[in-house]
This record gives structure tokens, sequence and C-alpha cells, in this order.
């Protein structure tokens, strides 16, 4: 029951980098079109609305993470799409087919609950035939067999799940989904009952194995390492809205609003004045990653700026984290505490004075 999963290896698609990351836009195979949900509402409101205009596009192949914090409407989203929740208002089509009133064994979509939502009384082999069961049984158990290879619990047919290491429960619910061969698989918070070493083991090897089949898929989780991780594009929600959408990369270096600049990794936000692409700033002036002008808000990751010794300087170290590859920092200078990340090497003592110094473009945010 203890057991660690073993590393799997797939071959790549052509398609795809040596991560794994599309390097081109994927052909878009589900669409999602301004869907709202509404819930009745104890408070002065009759109802509340969870979901409000998402649109959102999945191209083949791909993997999306929808991303925020608890109760943005994410997973609501992801069951609209699944099919356990219906629509006020809004549309779902799935390689040119209106899905959005279709039950969800009529969807071709598969779906990986939260907590797995295995049998206990049936064994391995069991859970992942039972979506098979139009087919002859002798053809189900051999394709069920394929499936339970694949993400390589081969051995472990006849063990019921309370035998099995979270790690492989969470590898049965895959293999279960994947034995339909559906166009899109659907995975809710899959990873939030591992430990942290085990997410880390797992989330690589299911995004491997979703791509070496094919499939398309979406991650909702409210993990910034794990969207960033695993997804090849993120819609970051918040209070039912998608605010933004784009690669790992983009949402991290050019966050639209500072909410997002907030949830995905830490910012500071320093107040500017924008002229063209630079802005006048406590920090003298800063050159713009995007062109901006008037009063603006600027988005300035920790890693950006550099802390320098100085007796004289107007900065005081008022805070120390060692995190082993690098240190946080926090430096009070007059009102403004900022949060600055360094390399291992560099060693700054609580109560030492330092000068701060912004090196690299910054981010005007709407």
């Amino acid at each position: 029951m203890n057991e660690r999963p073993k590393i799997l290896t797939f071959k790549m698609p052509a398609e795809a980098s040596p991560l794994g990351y599309r390097q081109k836009p994927a052909r878009p195979l589900l669409e999602v079109d301004r869907l709202r949900k509404t819930f009745p509402h104890a408070g002065p409101k009759a109802t509340l609305a969870a979901v409000e205009r998402v649109s959102l596009s999945l191209g083949e192949g791909e993997l999306m993470a929808l991303l925020g914090p608890s109760g943005c409407g994410k997973t609501t989203t992801l069951r609209m799409i699944g099919g356990f929740e219906t629509p006020d208002e809004g549309r779902i089509t799935l390689a040119g087919r209106d899905i959005t009133h279709l039950p969800p064994e009529a969807r071709g979509i598969g779906f990986v609950f939260q907590d797995y939502a295995l049998f206990p009384h049936l064994d391995v082999l069991e859970n992942v035939r039972f979506g098979l069961r139009h087919m002859p049984r002798a053809q189900a158990e051999a394709r069920a067999g394929e499936m339970l290879a694949l993400v390589g619990l081969q051995g472990l047919e006849r063990r019921r799940p309370h035998q099995l290491s979270g790690g492989q429960q969470q590898r049965v619910a895959l293999a279960r989904s994947l034995a339909v061969a559906p166009r899109v698989i659907l995975l809710d918070e899959p990873f939030s009952n591992l430990d942290a070493k085990m997410r880390v083991e797992t989330r690589q090897e299911v995004r491997k194995l979703l791509k070496s089949t094919g499939a398309a898929g979406i991650l909702v989780t409210h993990d910034q390492e794990e969207a960033l991780a695993l997804a090849d594009r993120i819609a970051v929600m918040e209070g039912g809205r998608v605010v933004q959408i784009g690669t790992p990369d983009e949402i991290y270096r050019n966050p639209a609003t500072e909410f997002v600049a907030n949830f995905i990794g830490r910012s500071n936000i320093l107040s500017g004045t924008a002229s063209g692409m630079e802005a006048k700033t406590a920090f003298g002036n800063l050159p713009l990653s995007r062109a901006a002008n008037g009063a603006v808000s600027l988005a300035v990751r920790p890693e950006q700026i550099l802390l320098e010794p100085d007796p004289a300087g107007t900065a005081s170290i008022v805070g120390r984290e060692f995190r082993g590859h690098d240190q946080i920092y926090w430096v009070q200078e007059g009102e403004r505490c900022m949060i600055v990340i360094s390399g291992p090497g560099a060693q700054h003592p609580i109560g030492s004075r330092v000068r701060l110094r912004i090196c690299d473009c910054v981010v005007p945010l709407t």
C-alpha cells in the first residue's frame, strides 16, 4: 500500500516539444460559449451567479488548467462541460456537435473526480471495465487490461481500491476514463489527496500519459504551481469569470490584472505614471513590457529586484526565509514593504541596510 508509483515512459507526439508543450496552436476541439449558471441564494439576492459568461476553447491534444481560488466557478464550469450541471445560458460544442443538453454518458467526455469515485466492492480490473459494459466481457477485460498496463498498474488487477496507494487509485480512475477512448478528459482537483512529493511525480506522469494518448484535457486546480507545471494554457478565473487565458509563460510574465499578478506567483504592486514604453516611479524611470499612458499600477516580480548592500540605503531587511535554491526577503522602505527573491549565495541578515534596484521590464496592469 505504501509503494511508490513507477515512473512511466511514453513516446511523445510528433507535434510536441521534448517537454510536451505544443509549439503551435491546436485545432479547436471543444468550444464553450458564454456559459452562465446561477444557484439559489439565501441572502438578499434570490440567486447567485456561480459562472458568468465564461467562454474558452480547447484544442486537439491540448491540456488546459482552470485556475482560481475556491468559489470562483471553476468546478461548476467543469461540471457543465461534463454534463453534471445544466447551464442557464450558453453553448458547449465538441467537434462541432452541440452537447449542451446531452447527458454525461452521451458526450464522449471522460471525468476524473476529486475523490476518484472508485467502487470499493470491485477490484481494479472491474473498476476500469465498468464503463465498457456495452462490450462483450472478454473484449472489455482485454481493453481494461491494456489501460492498466498503460498507466503502469499491470499485476494489480485483482486488488481492491483500499489496497492501493493514493497515487495508484488516481491512476485507476484515469485508466477507467481512458478506457472508453474519450476525446476530452476532465480532471477535478485530481492530485489534492496526495502528499506533496507524490503530487509532483504523479502530475508529470498524468501529463505524459494524456500526451501519449492524444486526449485533450481540462484540469481544475487552485494550485498555481500545478497549473504552471501541467498546462499548455491556463484560464484564470475570478468571481465566476475568466479574467485571462494564455500559456503559463504569458500568464506569469504578462498578468493582465492585479488579481492575476498576485494569484500567479507573487508580485509587488507599484504606482507610476506611464508614457508609452516607460513609467516614472519611486524607483526611477522603468521600462514597460507593453505601452501604457497615464496613472498605472505596475507588477514587479520578486526576482526582478536586486538587493545591494548599502549602509546608507533607505531600505532595510525585516524578514528572511531560506528555501535552499533561493531566499525570500521582506524589505521595508518607508511605508512600502517589498518581497525580493535572491539566489542562495546572497546573504543579507535581518536589520541590514540595502538599496533596491529593479532590473527588468515591469508590467502595467488594467
